[in-house]
């Protein structure tokens, strides 16, 4: 592998050489064989289980980070850290939609880290997709990086008015838009057939809840690429660790969502974090697209991005921690119907 950086055809410069992509991609497909393989037999999840699955896949993409950083130097090493570090905490606010959408379709607890992995999977895909078209649009639209800060700026006002609004909603299955295409084509069954998605009754080809539940988190995975892409783009321009910061992120979010099931209705708070966090990254983006056209407008440098996005998460978790203390759980408004 040369040790010269991929340098794109309109000026991106990426660290992600062709077989360093192809590297990448291999051991992402085969994390997730091996998820499939450990999920392949259905059983609950012991909390020993996910504690260390979620220890694995903490420390492998820390171990990437620590390569990338001596291999490409301080700057790429701070960009990937950085952008992971977005991606895992926007991941966590995915966790509680996914909480409500296993509670509200009643998934059994044996099934739940199958559901979660289909949809992590699905996840990795839109993922995939968005970035290649953020790459597009930055090697084609001059103002690209204003159009990803006013996506951010926009989803931050959204967040944070939800967060104001001051009430629980609930997850209505009947009224996912979704969910009703599905039911409109095809008949479900009202019991699970374990991991199988269309069983066949009275000779007819017939859905399972299963199958519901999964296309509701595709559905969801949407909505979330359209707002970590821009997000991350906003701490590094190179394609190739914002793809393995998503996909790093990604990857734990089966274990990582029983070690924190828990706890995650006590982060009442972290609706406001992550306003301020992509609200943040809003800002640096459209500083940064201002720079290039007057040299003179100042921009946020990586290694500042960091400190702020790790003290808000440190604030709202404590904030949330404080809030909730005595109670056996706390309020937290998701927007579930999104797709």
């Amino acid at each position: 592998m040369s040790d010269l950086p991929y340098l794109a055809a309109t000026e991106i410069q990426s660290v992600g050489t062709p077989t360093l992509w192809g590297v990448t991609i291999a051991a992402v497909l085969a994390l997730l064989v091996l998820d499939f393989l450990v999920t392949r037999r259905p059983h609950e999840v012991s909390m020993r289980e996910a504690l260390g699955w979620s220890v694995f896949y903490i420390a492998l993409p820390l171990a990437f980070g620590g390569w990338v950083w001596s291999r490409y130097g301080s700057q790429q090493g701070v960009e990937y850290l950085t952008g992971y570090l977005v991606e895992k905490s926007l991941s966590v606010d995915n966790l509680f939609v996914f909480m409500l959408l296993l509670a509200a379709f009643a998934v059994p607890a044996v099934l739940a880290q199958r559901v979660l992995l289909y949809g992590i999977v699905g996840a990795l895909v839109l993922r995939a997709v968005f970035i290649a078209l953020g790459a597009a649009a930055l090697q084609t639209l001059d103002f690209a990086f204003l159009l990803f800060a006013i996506i951010l700026v926009l989803t931050a006002v959204k967040l944070l008015r939800d967060a104001l609004s001051g009430h629980e909603q609930e997850v209505d299955i009947n009224k996912m838009r979704s969910v009703k295409l599905l039911r409109r084509f095809m008949p479900v069954t009202d019991d699970y057939h374990g991991t199988r998605m269309t069983v066949r009754i009275a000779g007819r080809r017939t859905l399972t809840p299963f199958a519901l539940v999964v296309v509701a988190l595709l559905a969801t995975d949407i909505v979330f690429a359209v707002d970590s892409v821009p997000a991350v783009y906003g701490i590094t321009e190179d394609p190739y660790l914002v793809f393995a910061t998503n996909a790093f992120a990604l990857l734990g979010l089966r274990a990582l969502y029983f070690v924190l099931h828990a706890a995650l209705s006590r982060l009442v708070h972290l609706s406001y974090g992550l306003a301020i966090i992509l609200a943040f990254i809003g800002v640096k983006l459209g500083l940064h697209w201002a720079h290039g056209i007057w040299s003179g407008v100042p921009e946020i440098p990586t290694l500042a991005s960091l400190g702020v996005i790790i003290g808000v998460l440190l604030v709202v978790t404590l904030t949330s921690l404080r809030a909730t203390r005595g109670s056996r759980s706390g309020e937290k408004e998701v927007v579930v119907e999104r797709g």
